[in-house]
């Protein structure tokens, strides 16, 4: 007899909880998942520049001379100028060949030295113009990018725009399906992707021109992308 009166609590108990239990499980499946979006363009300010000395001789010892010699006067007008980042990009010497008839014969050496640097953009074009009269022969590209403050700041707003669209689309389905949206129970933020810099070649015949106007350089923008998903219980 105590068996049965011990029983019939306990089953009562049972049905409490497991009806308790598929109400949370029904209410956790009443959500609503949606990923935003968020967009934001900034104007690039600081130029990479890759620039170098090449020279042709007669004999390797010639050539290693002259441009060990154009490249330091290059180097050392760099550094008065104060650029940030100098680094040297490559050195090479390599012999250069006139093949006739199956026949291979030796007619000098070929050497060059790149370096790059980094300059605020507004000056980029005339810094480039007088390395070339500094001893530079050549110009291998051009890269835009904006500062890191930018960026960071250009990041952030992105986020904030995304994370305002995802809730927007979540209140734009929920209303057309006659639901309501209630709090917000997941948040991944998937972050903004920072922006590739914009590189650009340069028509190095036209910068190696004596002109005394400076090299035109036009930097354009960088868009920071970001994403951000929502989870919403209605």
């Amino acid at each position: 007899m105590q068996l049965k009166k011990l029983f019939v609590p306990l089953l009562a108990g049972m049905l409490f909880l497991g009806g308790t239990s598929g109400a949370i499980a029904e209410e956790l499946l009443r959500t609503i998942t949606v990923t935003g979006r968020g967009e934001e363009a900034i104007a690039t300010s600081l130029s990479e520049v890759r620039l170098g000395v090449e020279v042709r001789g007669a004999t390797a010892t010639q050539v290693q001379a002259d441009i060990a010699k154009r490249s330091n006067q290059v180097v050392d007008f760099l550094k008065s100028k104060n650029v940030a980042k100098l680094t040297t990009t490559g050195i090479n010497l390599q012999p250069e060949y006139d093949y006739n008839n199956g026949d291979r014969r030796l007619i000098g050496y070929l050497a060059t030295n790149t370096v790059s640097f980094e300059v605020p953009t507004a000056q980029a074009g005339s810094l480039m113009d007088e390395a070339v009269k500094a001893g530079a022969t050549r110009i291998d590209g051009i890269s835009f990018r904006a500062t890191e403050a930018a960026l960071t700041e250009a990041e952030k707003t992105a986020l904030a725009e995304a994370a305002q669209d995802a809730r927007t689309q979540a209140q734009t389905v929920l209303g057309a399906l006659g639901l309501s949206p209630q709090e917000i129970v997941q948040i991944q933020v998937n972050g903004a992707t920072p922006p590739t810099p914009i590189f650009k070649t340069m028509d190095t015949a036209r910068i190696a021109l004596e002109s005394a106007a400076p090299s035109p350089v036009e930097g354009g923008e960088q868009t920071v992308n970001a994403s951000v998903t929502l989870t919403i219980r209605y």
